[in-house]
This record gives structure tokens, sequence and C-alpha cells, in this order.
């Protein structure tokens, strides 16, 4: 029995065609990585000498964390294109950890930190980091951009930052009186072309902007003689290497600097991560490994004098666009800062302080994202913003963080665990009781206040719609039932959420979710309605009581909640989309758009059809209203599977001669262009079909759909605005057994992607 040996890309053994791939990635990395290394390059030098002043560290320890970044968390990370060095949302942190236990103490933190990093990677916990609220985060980095802004604004006035936010606060008066006017300017002029450099040409931008401000702000100040502070390195970068120490003492203290460390640069490097991966189509990261990669890189950089190592997103975002293609972009541009700081350090002692304050001061600034704000507004998140920038601000980046995750929680739990709960007199002695949600123990208050308003002896309507209920809420709906009967009154328990009621009693409680709301009518009547039918309609000679069911449960539940959209839509029809579709009941258009009023002027017909020559009136009618009247962006024009207008001109129908089979055969000839076309399955859309397995009814179906669509493309009224790009005419076929709707070329049939809805949509806004 033969055994099959499995060989990996290292062990292969060198071939024609491995030698051919090994010159592909050379060519690789001098094509995109190499001239993207240096954009890097150039722009983390300054950020990161500017970064180890704002955390109160030496000079120089920036560029080895900037060096180690590149090289360890480059080779050894999970994010191939994610540069790392030290960042903005540590400075805070470091500089307090630096006042409190010196330089040394703080590089053992770096270390410790690095280790439980390696640890966190170890344990795959690296999404599990991912769970901390977004909001949180956001708040978090503008609470650092806050503090950094505040500290830098004394620098850039001559003076120093002073230890707290609300003593910079206090403090910045009297700073601005006593200000250094000559540093002053030149911090100004360094934030005035980070400001303008968004509007100079592009050619001119590809150069970073904080190198040439930097550069600029020493040149005025060398040129000029101006006697104003500049950076001091105290010695060259081998001098800086320095070894970490144990603390004296506070061991509490020590504790909670390691594991803040830890949790926020895990956290900053994961959302990099992740922010990378939405910026590039190439492999996704690795989260667990990139732990490992971060938490290896503090621990080498700890050891060596640098500062506490994340992954950067200003870094990173240059790295691609700069059309990195691995990782090594990012060793390389810590390379050359080696290459840089060894022989030219010494240069950095010509950039004036009042240059880098300036510099921290925008990059301070922009952390605070106006749209996070309005997001935050937005989905109602605004209280946790604000706490967490306050708490980071005033408190310390710890205390803010937790005090904004534990409101976050807090609403969550109240938002996800409420039920809106509601009664309404509506008629003589009637009532409706709606219990919508989460119900729960916490509900009972609520529950118990509502139920306990509706009058004895009333007729009580209770509709429940629930996600979840517990024992408790069922035994208090129970209770009250039973109680209001014994007044002589009477309650109907219609039950149109996910979970019934009886649910509580068969087990521990549990969520759940419809996947249609039967409230609004989505779901066929035989779903929701409890009557007999055939075919699932009734047949009586009374009215339908199917239908008089859903315009009462329509008027009741869902009138209410389209009523003022509908009362801003009553003067003044409009529509986005004209949408063709068959007269087949199980085509909904709304459902398969998820669209609502006033979104879709819909035309229908047997068979979707667009008869050619502009033959039908009404079908002229109401293209030449939509595109007219309603000015569409878009017209669709779909079909369906099993459709009978596409089995009777194939002759699989089966029908006998019924009256009125001549209209039917005189509308049905207007599709003789799309049979032609079918050509007995022979038409590569019809290929295509049947490569998928569809029937020859459906690959007709089809080919009927692109010969519409070829057909709307033609006519007088669409081709200008077609060929303008003004109206976008789309092809869709529904497929009713798997409720897909696929997408409709010229020549295939497809399944719709998201790269591609967002296409069709930028098309279709033109």
């Amino acid at each position: 029995m033969a055994q099959s040996t499995e060989v990996t890309t290292e062990e292969r053994p060198a071939t024609a065609d491995g030698e051919r791939d090994g010159v592909g990635a050379v060519r690789s990395v001098l094509r995109y990585d190499l001239p993207a290394s240096l954009v890097v390059f150039l722009v983390a030098l300054p950020l990161s000498l500017g970064i180890a002043i704002a955390s109160n560290a030496p000079v120089l320890a920036g560029l080895i964390a900037a060096i180690v970044g590149g090289v360890v968390a480059g080779a050894l990370g999970g994010s191939p294109l994610q540069v790392s060095g030290p960042a903005a949302g540590l400075t805070v942190i470091v500089a307090g950890l630096v006042a409190e236990f010196g330089w040394a103490v703080t590089c053992f933190i770096t270390v410790c930190a690095g280790l439980l990093q390696i640890l966190f990677g170890i344990s795959r916990v690296g999404r599990a980091a991912l769970a901390i609220s977004p909001m949180v985060v956001h708040a978090m980095l503008a609470g650092i951009g806050i503090t950094i802004a505040l500290q830098q604004v004394h620098v850039l006035l001559g003076g120093s930052s002073e230890s707290s936010a609300w003593r910079n606060v206090v403090e910045l008066p009297m700073q601005l009186i006593s200000a250094d006017h000559t540093g002053m300017l030149v911090g100004l002029l360094v934030i005035g072309i980070l400001v303008a450099w968004r509007w100079v040409p592009a050619p001119v931008r590809k150069v970073p902007g904080p190198l040439v401000a930097i550069v600029a702000a020493s040149a005025v100040a060398m040129i000029a003689g101006l006697d104003i502070p500049r950076i001091q390195l105290n010695g060259s970068l081998l001098d800086a290497i320095a070894l970490p120490s144990l603390p004296s003492g506070a061991w509490g203290a020590f504790v909670a600097g390691v594991l803040t460390v830890a949790l926020i640069a895990s956290v900053e490097s994961l959302l990099t991560a992740v922010a990378v991966d939405r910026m590039q189509s190439g492999p996704r990261s690795n989260l667990d490994r990139e732990l490992v990669g971060q938490g290896a890189a503090n621990v080498v950089s700890g050891a060596i004098g640098g500062l506490p190592i994340t992954g950067v997103i200003v870094r990173s975002s240059a790295n691609v666009a700069a059309g990195a293609k691995s990782r090594a972009s990012t060793i390389l541009h810590a390379v050359w800062i080696l290459v840089f700081a060894l022989p030219f350090a010494a240069l950095a002692e010509e950039i004036p302080t009042a240059a880098l304050a300036g510099l921290l001061i925008v990059i301070g600034v922009q952390l605070v994202k106006f749209t996070h704000i309005e997001t935050a507004r937005r989905t109602g998140d605004i209280a946790v913003y604000l706490v967490t920038v306050l708490g980071v601000v005033f408190l310390n980046l710890l205390e803010g963080v937790l005090l904004g995750l534990a409101l976050a929680v807090a609403l969550t739990v109240w938002r996800v665990a409420r039920a809106r709960i509601h009664a309404e007199r509506t008629g003589d002695d009637e009532w409706l009781v709606a219990v919508d949600g989460s119900c729960s123990f916490l509900s009972l208050p609520k529950l118990h206040h509502t139920l306990t308003s509706v009058p004895p002896g009333a007729r009580v309507t209770l509709e429940v719609s629930v996600d979840f209920i517990d024992h408790a809420a069922h035994d208090a709906i129970e209770h009250w039932r039973r109680q209001h009967e014994a007044t002589g009154g009477t309650v109907l328990v219609r039950e149109v959420g996910a979970v019934e009621l009886r649910s509580a009693l068969s087990g521990p409680p549990s969520r759940a979710f419809a996947t249609v709301d039967k409230r609004l009518g989505s779901a066929p009547w035989s779903s929701w309605q409890n009557h007999p039918h055939r075919n699932g309609h009734e047949h009586h000679d009374s009215p339908p009581r199917a239908m008089l069911d859903g315009l009462e449960v329509y008027h009741r539940r869902m009138a209410p909640h389209i009523r003022p959209h509908m009362q801003k839509l009553a003067e003044s029809p409009q529509a986005e989309t004209l949408f063709i579709t068959c007269t087949d009941s199980r085509i909904i258009p709304n459902a398969l758009t998820c669209s609502g009023p006033g979104d879709m002027f819909t035309l229908r017909n047997i068979g979707n059809l667009v008869p050619s020559g502009q033959l039908d009136s009404s079908v002229e009618a109401a293209i030449a209203y939509a595109v007219d009247r309603l000015e569409v962006c878009s017209i669709v024009v779909c079909g369906h599977s099993g459709c009978s207008a596409m089995a009777e001109l194939l002759g699989e129908s089966g029908a006998t001669n019924d009256a009125g089979d001549e209209h039917l055969a005189a509308w049905l000839a207007h599709a003789q262009p799309a049979v032609a076309a079918f050509d007995s399955g022979h038409h590569p859309i019809a290929q295509a079909a049947a490569a998928k397995d569809f029937d020859p009814v459906d690959q007709l179906g089809m080919v009927n759909v692109a010969v519409q669509v070829e057909t709307l493309m033609n006519h007088p009224l669409v081709s200008t605005l077609h060929d303008a790009g003004q109206l976008k005419v789309i092809g869709l076929f529904y497929d009713i057994s798997t409720a897909r709707v696929l997408h409709v070329r010229s020549d295939s049939v497809d399944e719709f992607h998201p790269e591609e809805v967002r296409e069709l949509s930028q098309l279709a806004l033109g």
C-alpha cells in the first residue's frame, strides 16, 4: 500500500518553478514593498520622536521601539501589512508610569506586558479582546487625543505639561500670558502645514506631511538662528539602550501598570489589524498570532530600553496606501530607521520642541473623530462616549475605560432585556394589550402595572410578540388572565412572536428569533391564521376571513408605525426604481428588496414582458411615468422560477383550452423574441442556467429577463439616460425554492456578492 508524503513549502526541493517563484517574490518586494517601506519610514521617524517626548521617555526610546516593532512584530505578527511601533494611544499611560516608577522600571513593565500578550495569543483569546465596545475604544482614543493636546499646548507655548489634565486646563491662562511667542510661531507653522497638506497636489502629497512640517520648521529655526528649546538626545542610539529594573515597592501599582499596558496595547493592535484587513484584499489577519508577535516585540523593546509597542493605524494605512504586498515592507521600514539613527541621530537635535508639540497637537486632535461622535449620537451611545472621554481625560485611562464599559454593558442589558408593554382601548369595552421584546422578571413592574390598568370585565386581546420569556413573566400573565376571566372578562391570546408562552414551562428559557414579522403581514396567511384552508386559501361563500383578519392586523399594528412616513408621501409620489416583474403571487417585490412605500414603482404583468416596438400602451405609460415624472435611477426586470408563462411558451403547461386563452396567447406573443433567443437552450444564459441545474422552463425565464433588459436599453426613453450612466437597467431572477435572487447578465447568471451590490449601487446613483 503506497504511502503519501506531504511536502511543505519549506521542505520542497528547488525546481525551476521554485526558482521562478523566488525571483517573482524578489521582484514583488522590489516593486511594491521597497517603495512602500520608504514612505512608512518617512512617516514613522518624526512620529516616533514626538511620541517619546509626549511619554516623558528618552527621545531615542521612540526610535528603538520603531525598529523593534518593525522587525519583530513585522516578522512574527499575524497581520502582514500592519506596521507596529510606539503609539499615541499609550502616551498617557507611559508618562504616568515614568513619573511613578522611573524609566528603567517602566521598561520592565513593558517586558511583563509583552509576556502577558504572548500568553493571550497562546490562549487564543485574540477575538475575545474584540468584545470591547467599539464606541468605548473610539472614546478612549478621543480621550487620549484630548489629553495629548492639552499637554502639548503648554510645550508649544514654551512651558512644560502639568501632571494632570485638570492642571493643564487650570494653568493654561497663565501659560498663555507668559508664552514664548517665537517657539509658538514655529509650532503654529507645523500645525498650519499639516492642516493644509490635504489640499496640496496629489504628486506632492506623496511626501508625508509630518516629515515636511518638521523639516520646514527646523529649517526655519536654523536659518533664522532662533534661540528656542530643541530636542536633547543625551548620546547616540547605542547609548540609549538600557536594561530594565525591578520596582523597589508599590507592587500593586506595578501589576496594574502591566495589565493596563497589555490590555490597551492588545486592543489597539487587534483593532488596527481589523482595520487593515478592511483596507486591502490580501490575506486576512491571524489575531492570535498577532498578539504573540506584539508581545514578543514588547519583550524585546522593553529589554533594550524602548517604548511599548502596538499596531499603529497611521503607519499601517500609509503602508497599504503605498502599495505594500507583504510583511517585507514593515521590516524594511525598521531597517531604514536603524540606518538613519546610527549615523544621523544627531540631526534630531536641530528639531525644536515646539515643532514636535505642534505635530502631537494635530495627532491628538485627529484622534477625536467627529464621525464617531455623530455615530454615538445617532445610535444612542453618546452617554457611553462622553463618560469614557471624561473618565480618560480627568481620571486615568483605565478608570475611564472601565466606566465606559460598565455603562455600555448596563445600556445593553437595559435595551436587550426590556419589554415594551402597553394597553389601549380599541372599542366599547374592548382592549388591546401588546407585549413586545424580551419579557423577564425585570419587566414584572411594568407588566403588572399595565395589566392591572385594564378594567374588569373587558374583552381583551393579548398580543404577545416576544423573543424571550421566563417563568416569572409567564406566571404573571397567566395569573392575571385567570383573575380577569373570573371577573367576567375575556382574554384572547395571540402569539405572533418567535417564542410562545408555554415555552417558559417546558425548560430553561432561551431566546429565539422569527424569520418574518407575522404582525406586518410578510408571512402567508396560512402560516399564522388558524382557519381551514385549501391550497393556502379559504373557499367559502362568505367574505374571505384570512384577508379580513390581515386587514385588521394591518390597521391595528402596522398602520400606526408607517403613518408618519405615509403622511410625507401623501402629496408627492416618488420612487427610486421601476420594478418590472411577473404577476405570480409568490413574488413580493418589496420583500425581495427590503423596501417600503415610496421606494419602488412596480409594473407587473404575465411573464414580466416589455413588448418591443412600444406596442403595449400600458407598459409604455408605466415606463414613461417612471422615467420622465418620477426620474427613477434604475429599472429592474425580475423573472422567477416555475413561471407558468414560460411553461406555456414551451408547451409544458399542460393547460387545456379554456375561455380567454386567446387573450393569453395574444399577450405571450410579445415573448417570442425571448423564445427565439432561447434557441432550444443554446443561448449562453440558458447554458449557464443549465450548468446550475435549472430546468428548461427556468432557462427560458432567465433568457427572457436578458431579452427584456436589452429591449429596455434600446428604448427611446431609456437609451440616452442609460448611455450617460444616469439610469441603470438590471436583470434579476428569483429562485423560489431556495429564496435566492440571481443576477442575470448579458451572457451569464451569477450569485450576488457584497462587492457587486456596492458596484451596482454606485452605478445606479451615478
